[in-house]
């Protein structure tokens, strides 16, 4: 048989064999998935997380947060191709462990560059890991509203962005020392709620509390604006959870079903806290608690199984909200959102969580350690998480502080946000 013949023989068989065999090709079906996906988490922030956030403070303030949840996307994702994304997924050489380096300015990634262990185009994943990148900041945005400068709220994000979220991405998925330590993280529990979290506790703390809290009511100016929101939030999170599988196949399946179940438990037994404790329901609670059970299975989303996913909603429900009632009116602390509450508390519970719904016995999709030395791992990184950002995040804000100064003065707080930052007024729908 000529050699040419051969060559046309193995060229036929490579067509009867599924692309992802091959290393380095690119999978035409992970990645539309991975594309749509990248849409869907960008959906999140821009409008649902800002429609979300801007319905939640008063009529004042509306559209500072939607300014600030704009810009922040903006600002990150020039700060990511600026090499914030080489920090997070580049190899750090003998810094691996730690932090990443390399793609300055993109360099390196090409037309038909494909990222490694993906069937994914370089650019894709690029796109895809920016959108998480965005949303973690702005989740902290909730923290702080009503009463932070623009100018700081951008200096925060931007430093926070380099000095606490790449580093922590990097250690659970660029290869980092927690990866190694076999962490399970499949979608951001620590990544983008723990983070988020603690940064909002530290900012509520620092910054202190709005003028007349907790002695003045103050209610959502819009709650029709706060359920569309959300609504686009809990649509977006299939991209976020399911996409996390960089595949578009039963792994993205599990974690998109899964997903849903945790909502809408979570949805339920919040709605059900408060229903007895005040005789009547609310909308408020019922989509709260559907945001509690989205960041609750966030880290668990890949690994569990649909038991797992509805027993996490149901306890994310239950213990967030009672997170919320202790941090506003035990400790009287003005998370003005309630940030860490739900997605700091909600991101801890589904991490630790996630080393015993993942075990085969508990319905999941089966672990290669025992539970209870997962558990022990799994505890590790919620310290590490914890600790990181705690530090830095309270060093940047006394920084800040000092130098250019968090806070709008009283008058000014008091007269709104959108007239003394932006000199505009929102229209209330």
């Amino acid at each position: 048989m000529s050699i040419k013949k051969i060559i046309g023989l193995l060229s036929g068989l490579s067509l009867m064999l599924p692309a992802a065999v091959f290393a380095d090709e690119i999978n035409g079906a992970d990645t539309a998935w991975i594309l749509t996906s990248t849409a869907l988490v960008l959906f999140m922030t821009l409008p649902g997380l800002a429609l979300f956030y801007s319905g939640l403070v008063r009529a004042k303030n509306v559209l500072s947060v939607l300014m600030q949840c704009f810009a922040i996307a903006c600002m990150v994702s020039v700060l990511w191709m600026f090499g914030v994304y080489g920090l997070a997924f580049g190899d750090g050489g003998e810094l691996n462990k730690i932090v990443g380096m390399g793609y300055f300015m993109m360099s390196g990634v090409g037309l038909d560059s494909v990222r490694s262990d993906t069937t994914l185009p370089e650019t894709v994943f690029f796109m895809f890991q920016m959108t998480f990148a965005i949303i973690t900041p702005a989740l902290i945005v909730g923290a702080f509203a009503e009463r932070m400068k623009f100018s700081a709220v951008l200096l925060f994000s931007a430093f926070w962005l380099i000095l606490v979220y790449a580093p922590v991405c990097h250690w659970v998925w660029g290869g980092g020392w927690l990866s190694e330590l076999g962490f399970m993280d499949f979608a951001g529990g620590a990544v983008v709620h723990i983070n988020a979290g603690i940064a909002a506790l530290v900012a509520a703390l620092v910054i202190g509390n709005r003028k007349g809290f907790p002695q003045t009511a103050m209610p959502p100016h819009n709650m029709t604006i706060v359920v569309t929101g959300a609504s686009m939030l809990w649509v977006g999170w299939f991209g976020f959870n399911a996409g996390s599988a960089l595949t578009a196949g039963s792994s993205a399946g599990m974690a998109m079903t899964v997903t849903h179940i945790s909502a809408a438990a979570g949805s339920l037994s919040w709605m059900a806290c408060e229903w007895i404790r005040y005789g009547k329901p609310s909308v408020l609670g019922i989509v709260t608690g559907m945001v509690a059970g989205l960041g609750t299975i966030t880290p668990a989303s890949g690994y569990v199984g649909p038991i797992g996913g509805l027993i996490i909603g149901l306890s994310a429900g239950v213990v967030c909200y009672f997170a919320t009632q202790y941090i506003k009116r035990v400790l009287v602390i003005d998370d003005s959102l309630d940030v860490f509450p739900v997605h700091g508390v909600g991101g801890i519970l589904g991490t630790l969580l996630t080393a015993v719904f993942a075990a085969e016995s508990m319905g999941g999709l089966g672990l290669e350690t025992s539970i209870g030395s997962q558990f022990v791992t799994q505890a590790i990184g919620v310290v590490a998480t914890v600790v990181w950002c705690g530090v830095i995040s309270f060093v940047l804000f006394k920084i800040l502080d000092a130098v250019i100064g968090l806070r709008v003065s009283e008058d000014e707080e008091t007269e709104g946000l959108d007239t003394v930052l932006h000199n505009e007024r929102g229209y209330i729908l």
